[in-house]
């Protein structure tokens, strides 16, 4: 984080000087006024001058790389961070060894760390800050095995005829079946129950 103190004869002219030694725009930083520049004898001379500290804004992925580094020292697991902004998400994927207690049972750690690094960033930033994380490419490998399991249970379901309640997931897991058989003409899907326990049902069209 760079800060610099300045001084000038008003507020506006001390920001100035230290925006100019920072090489940022005024959008880009937090002013903290230290010292006015008091008020005038006889209207003409000033009595003493401006004092600002001038700090330049953390971004979003700064604050998310920082946060998930201290959590991941904290758990004693040694991994690299890379993030990467794309549109309105940013993405950000750990790498190293021994990340399976990162991941958790069917990504539930992985996903309560998306939710805090989300709600951290959010409050740090002042706005909402919308935060995808992965280790190792877990979540492209469990999108993956969900789409075989939605077509697994399309086809007992059509063999059958009897309809099919899957295990409890996640809302973004629950999406996964929704969206890969909503073109399957024969079956379709709902979902059942209360949060945390909702399950998607696939069953016969009638």
């Amino acid at each position: 984080m760079s800060t610099k103190e300045a001084m000038g004869k008003t507020v506006e002219e001390a920001v100035a000087a230290a925006l100019a030694e920072l090489g940022v725009g005024r959008e880009e930083v937090e002013v903290e006024v230290l010292e006015e520049p008091g008020r005038r004898i006889l209207g003409l001379i000033p009595r003493g001058q401006a004092r600002v500290r001038v700090t330049v804004k953390q971004s979003g992925a700064e604050v998310a790389r920082r946060f998930i580094t201290d959590v991941m020292r904290a758990m004693g697991v040694e991994a690299r961070v890379e993030v990467e902004q794309k549109e309105e998400f940013l993405y950000m994927n750990l790498s190293g060894n021994n990340l399976g207690k990162v991941i958790g049972r069917r990504g539930d750690t992985l996903d309560a760390l998306q939710y805090l690094l989300n709600m951290v960033v959010s409050r740090k930033m002042g706005e909402h800050v919308r935060i995808f994380l992965d280790a190792e490419g877990y979540r492209q490998r469990r999108e993956e095995s969900l789409i075989r399991l939605a077509h697994r249970v399309s086809e007992r379901v059509k063999r059958t005829g009897n309809r099919v309640v899957l295990e409890p997931m996640t809302p973004h897991e629950r999406r996964i079946i929704h969206t890969a058989l909503q073109n399957d003409r024969q079956v379709y899907t709902l979902s059942e129950g209360e949060e945390p326990y909702r399950k998607v049902v696939v069953t016969l069209r009638r």
